[in-house]
């Protein structure tokens, strides 16, 4: 096992790996900007150094300095955590370079995955189902014109690097297709320096439908079940369930087998996580994250399996600790992702909390680097705190979820609690009947 164990991350994320070193005797060292040295998971690390300003790029993306970290303070390993360097295949090579294990997928397959043309042509190959569309990038508006006779309309033009919904346009008929190609490469080439697209069939009202998976070096793949992610605005999940209320049994084996077979197929290692649009019946793969995803913990609830430590165990060479004939399914889960945000507006908000109360009592888990005297930093992502909840079946997960969104305390910031106390009770969650285009069209328009 690890001797030592760099974090390379923040927040929540930090935390939670954190944890996982401390339940598993492996000493860890915390990196953190000078905006995060009073942050949680700075107090409670066993070492910490900071490398850098407050800018993202000059502390958490800086890997001159996170690799000096490892030498300082004698890392043998480097976990990446979520966002920042997770999902960057150069990062990775670099950490294997300087004789460090990068806690993660092969560089190859975070670089497949990364780009959304080549993603598609390896899930392909692997056996996983696509969206009918392009089958690879799409450089003209005479090639995109031939694509979509074949296709049809409504079409998606998607950015082939990147994510969050930037360089993403949808183009109803024929009509509208060369301003739908240009508006999208020229905001992918902003947000990503890249200006390659490809084109998809546009699906009307689908779910986002995920499966996580997990492979060793010993060839045991195992899937964990699916995630339903379809609360999204602006393509940024808020609110995640498992399993899905809308998958029938078959089909959740049908999945579930899939995309373990496709990651058997693609000789991955370590976590990782399918995402698939669902409608009428039919799974369309989108992407693969290479990662930890946020909405981890509603795995672990369901199937009480520790993703982080068999992330850990993976990474150091060790056999997955469980079959998947030993991977039961039990109750339901619910993650609210609470942001810094005002709950109309969206708008960040950043400040000092001086008042902290996490929701506690039977079911109920809190991931979150909140404490009373706080101050949330304006520089990064404004997630603070993970409220997961766990019950026997969906009906008592909903009515503990709403007990414990009621007692969670945020003050005096405003936090996206009371828009999930809504949400709750809205008629679209409580029958599951929403899809991805629910809250932004429906819930939230009215």
């Amino acid at each position: 096992m690890f001797k030592k164990i760099l974090i390379t991350n923040r927040g929540d994320v930090a935390l939670r790996v954190l944890r996982a070193c401390k339940e598993m005797n492996i000493p860890s060292v915390i990196v953190h900007s000078t905006a995060d040295a009073d942050s949680m998971p700075v107090r409670l690390a066993d070492e910490s150094v900071c490398i850098g300003p407050p800018s993202s790029a000059e502390s958490y993306l800086n890997i001159p300095a996170i690799l000096s970290a490892a030498a300082i303070t004698g890392a043998d390993a480097v976990h990446p955590g979520v966002g920042f360097l997770s999902e960057n295949a150069d990062f990775a090579e670099i950490v294997a370079a300087h004789g460090l294990t990068f806690i993660g997928p092969e560089p190859h397959h975070i670089r497949a995955m990364g780009d959304k043309v080549e993603a598609k042509i390896t899930a392909e190959a692997a056996g996983l189902p696509l969206v009918p569309g392009s089958p690879g990038a799409v450089h003209t508006i005479d090639d995109a014109r031939k694509v979509a006779a074949d296709v049809g309309y409504p079409l998606l033009v998607k950015a082939a690097s990147g994510g969050g919904g930037r360089g993403m346009k949808v183009a109803e008929t024929a009509d509208n297709l060369a301003e739908a190609f240009s508006a999208a490469r020229a905001e992918a080439k902003a947000a990503f320096g890249d200006d390659t697209v490809y084109l998809e069939r546009y699906l009307g009202l689908p779910r986002h439908i995920e499966v996580q998976v997990i492979a060793d070096a010993h060839g045991n793949v195992v899937h964990l079940g699916e995630r339903e992610c379809s609360i999204q605005r602006r393509h940024q999940k808020l609110f995640e369930e498992a399993p899905s209320p809308a998958l029938t049994a078959d089909e959740r084996h049908k999945i579930g087998t899939v995309a373990a077979e496709a990651t058997r197929k693609l000789g991955y290692l370590g976590v990782g996580t399918m995402e698939f649009l669902y409608e009428n019946g039919e799974f369309f793969f989108i992407e693969m994250n290479t990662r930890l995803q946020v909405e981890h913990p509603i795995t672990e609830a369901i199937t009480g399996i520790d993703l982080v430590r068999e992330q850990i165990r993976i990474a150091a060479g060790k056999p997955l600790s469980f079959s998947q004939k030993d991977v039961t399914f039990t109750g339901h889960a619910i993650e609210c992702r609470i942001n810094a945000e005002h709950p109309e507006t969206f708008m960040p908000t950043p400040g000092k909390v001086t008042a902290f109360h996490a929701a506690g009592g039977p079911g109920v888990r809190v991931d979150s680097c909140l404490y009373s005297g706080y101050s949330v930093p304006p520089y990064y992502d404004s997630l603070i705190a993970k409220l997961i909840v766990y019950g026997d079946d969906r009906d008592h997960c909903l009515a503990r979820l709403k007990r414990a969104l009621q007692e969670f305390v945020v003050e005096p910031i405003p936090t996206t609690l009371p828009l999930h106390l809504r949400l709750v009770d809205a008629d679209g969650i409580k029958d599951g009947s929403y899809n991805i285009r629910w809250l932004e069209e429906v819930f939230l328009a009215d």
